[in-house]
C-alpha cells in the first residue's frame, strides 16, 4: 500500500511539474525594432531568365543567354554577392544586346498577337496610343512598380520615332522595349523606403520593394500581376494583406523553383559547371552523371522539405531519394527509368544527402577523394563554421614523402605533424575521414590501396564508428538548423548578415524553427512575416560590419 501511495504521489508531483513547465513555455517574440539593411543588388542570371519567362514566356527567354556578370560568393551565398557587384562596359554591352534580341522576339509575327494587347491603326506607321498601352503595362512588370508617366511619354516618343524611321510600328516598339530591358530599374533590384506610420522614427520598405523582396525570396523571380496589385492597393502593407500574399506565394508551384535556387546556392552547386574528373581514374563520371548528381539532391530536398513537409534535419539521415539511369550504375543499383522515387536499403551505407554523389564527388580531387575538402564543406556549408584558409608557403614535404602511407588517414597523420597545418586539419579531417568509404567519384569501397579503411571519428564531442554515426551526429548538431536560418534569412533579405544587428532576429527565427519542428515552410513564413524582413535600418553601410 505504501509503495502504491508513493507511486501515486510521484505521478501527481510529476504531472504538476510538467504542467508548470508547459505553463512556463514562452512563445518566441521578435525583438523590438528588428530590421534589415536596404539593398541595391543586381539580378542574378537565374532571376533575369525567370523574369523574362514570367513576363514574356519561356520561348522568348530561351532565345538569349542571361547576360549578367559573374558574382562572387559572400558569406556562403552568391545571392549575397549580388549586393556588392558592379557591371563592366563589356557586360553592359551584353545586357543591351540581350535586350535587343528579346525585344525583337516579343514583337515578331509569332508573338505579337498575344504579347501586345492592342493592334495598331497601321503596321507601317506610329501609333502612340497602342505603343503607350503596351509600354505602360510592360514597364510596370519589368520595373516591378507603376512607371512614371513622364518615362512612358519618353518611351512612346522613342517608339514613334523608330516606327517613322523604319516605316514599321513593331520595329519602333522593339526599340522602346529594348530601352526598358536595358534600364537600371530592371537590371537592379533597388529598394525604396518610406516612414512607417505605425512606428514613428522608423523606416519600412515601400509596398513595391516589399513585393520584390518577397517574390525574389520565395520564387526567385519578379512579382506577378497579383502581387503588384496587392502593393498598389495598399493591402500588402497591412498584416492581413501581407499574410494573404505570403500564403499565396507559399502555395504556388513556383515555390519549388525558388527553393531549388536557394539550396543550389547554399550547396555551391554552381561549381558543378566546372567540375571535372580524370577520365582514366573515373571513366563512369560523365557530363550526364554530373548533371544528374546535382538534380538528384535538389529533387530530394524539394520532395522532403516542401512536398512532404518533413523535418529539415532528417535530410541528413533519410534513405528516400530519386534515381536516374545515369546514376544507377554509379550507385551500383539496378538500372531504372529516368527519375523515379528510390529508397536506399535500410542495411546499406547510403543515407542522407552527405552520401549523395553531389556532395562526395564535388568535394574531392579529380583523381582521388579528399577528407579535408569534405570536412571543410560540411562545416562551412551546413554548419556555418568558418575554416581558415591554408597559410602561404605551407611545407608539404612530409606529405609528399609519405610514400608508404596507403590510406588518406595515414597520409594526413603524417601531414598533421606540422603544427601550422594541424590546427585547421583537426577541424576538418576527422569528419571527412568518416566519408572515406566513398572514393573521389562517390562510389562505395571498404579498402584503399588494399588497406582496410578506418572511418571512426568525432564531431564536436560526439564520437561515432561509421558513416551512420556521422550522419546522425550531423543531424543532431545544434548548428545545423541555425545555419539554415542564417543562410535563408540572408538570402531573403538580399545580402550578408551583420552579427552586430541581426543576432537577436536570428535567435528569434531559430527559436521559431524549433517550435515548428524544423519545417521549412514554417521558417519561410516566419521570415517573410517578420518585422526584420519589411523594416529597414537607416545605414546601408553597416551590413559590412
Amino acid at each position: 500500500m505504501t509503495i502504491m501511495i508513493n507511486r501515486i504521489l510521484l505521478t501527481a508531483i510529476t504531472s504538476l511539474l510538467l504542467a508548470g513547465c508547459d505553463d512556463g513555455l514562452v512563445e518566441p517574440v521578435e525583438p523590438e525594432n528588428s530590421s534589415s539593411p536596404r539593398r541595391v543588388r543586381v539580378l542574378t542570371a537565374d532571376q533575369y531568365s525567370n523574369s523574362i519567362a514570367q513576363i514574356f514566356g519561356t520561348d522568348v527567354r530561351d532565345a538569349v543567354l542571361p547576360p549578367l556578370p559573374q558574382i562572387a560568393r559572400v558569406d556562403g551565398l552568391l545571392s549575397s554577392g549580388a549586393a556588392s557587384v558592379g557591371l563592366t562596359s563589356d557586360q553592359i554591352e551584353q545586357i543591351q544586346q540581350a535586350g535587343a534580341a528579346i525585344a525583337t522576339r516579343v514583337v515578331d509575327s509569332a508573338h505579337r498577337n498575344f504579347l501586345i494587347p492592342c493592334i495598331p491603326v497601321s503596321a507601317l506607321e506610329p501609333d502612340s496610343s497602342c505603343a503607350g498601352t503596351f509600354l505602360r503595362a510592360t514597364a510596370r512588370l519589368l520595373h516591378r512598380r507603376p512607371p512614371d508617366e513622364t518615362k512612358i511619354f519618353e518611351l512612346v516618343a522613342v517608339a514613334d520615332a523608330g516606327a517613322e524611321a523604319s516605316n514599321d510600328f513593331y520595329a519602333g516598339l522593339a526599340v522602346a522595349l529594348e530601352v526598358l530591358l536595358f534600364s537600371p530599374e530592371f537590371i537592379f533590384i533597388s529598394e525604396i523606403t518610406e516612414p512607417d506610420p505605425n512606428n514613428p522614427g522608423s523606416e519600412r520598405l515601400d509596398a513595391f520593394s516589399l513585393a520584390s523582396r518577397l517574390s525574389f525570396f520565395l520564387w526567385n523571380s519578379t512579382p506577378d500581376n497579383e502581387l503588384l496589385t496587392a502593393a498598389e492597393n495598399g493591402q500588402l502593407l497591412t498584416p492581413e494583406g501581407l499574410q494573404s500574399s505570403v500564403d499565396r506565394l507559399l502555395a504556388s508551384s513556383k515555390l519549388e523553383d525558388g527553393m531549388r535556387a536557394f539550396f543550389d546556392d547554399m550547396m555551391t552547386f554552381d561549381e558543378f559547371n566546372s567540375l571535372a574528373k580524370d577520365p582514366m581514374t573515373y571513366p563512369m563520371v560523365t557530363g550526364g552523371t554530373i548533371a544528374d548528381a546535382r538534380e538528384q539532391t535538389l529533387m530530394t530536398i524539394v520532395d522532403h522539405l516542401l512536398r512532404k513537409n518533413l523535418d529539415y534535419r532528417d535530410l541528413f539521415t533519410t534513405r528516400s531519394t530519386f534515381m536516374s539511369r545515369n546514376l544507377s550504375a554509379l550507385y551500383g543499383v539496378a538500372s531504372t527509368p529516368n527519375w523515379v522515387p528510390f529508397e536506399f536499403e535500410d542495411t546499406g551505407i547510403r543515407r542522407g544527402i552527405l552520401t549523395h554523389f553531389s556532395f562526395l564527388a564535388a568535394q574531392s580531387h579529380p583523381v582521388r577523394s579528399s577528407p579535408t575538402l569534405r570536412g571543410r564543406a560540411l562545416r562551412e556549408l551546413l554548419l556555418c563554421q568558418n575554416v581558415p584558409s591554408a597559410p602561404p608557403n605551407v611545407d608539404f614535404s612530409a606529405l609528399e614523402e609519405a610514400g608508404d602511407a596507403l590510406t588518406a588517414r595515414e597520409r594526413l597523420d603524417v601531414h598533421n605533424t606540422n603544427p601550422v597545418c594541424a590546427g585547421c586539419h583537426l577541424i576538418t579531417d576527422p569528419i571527412g575521414l568518416a566519408l572515406e568509404n566513398f572514393d573521389g567519384a562517390g562510389r562505395f569501397r571498404v579498402t584503399e590501396n588494399g588497406a582496410q579503411l578506418n572511418v571512426s571519428g568525432e564531431l564536436d564531442g560526439v564520437l561515432y564508428d561509421d558513416i551512420q554515426g556521422l550522419t546522425t551526429a550531423v543531424r543532431n548538431h545544434p548548428k545545423l538548423p541555425s545555419c539554415l536560418v542564417e543562410r535563408l534569412y540572408a538570402y531573403g533579405t538580399g545580402g550578408p548578415l551583420s552579427l552586430r544587428y541581426d543576432r537577436a532576429t536570428l535567435n528569434y527565427l531559430g527559436d521559431r524553427f524549433i517550435v515548428n519542428e524544423y519545417k521549412l515552410r514554417s521558417l519561410l513564413l516566419d521570415i517573410a512575416l517578420s518585422n526584420a524582413f519589411s523594416h529597414v535600418r537607416p545605414d546601408i553601410e553597416e551590413q559590412l560590419l
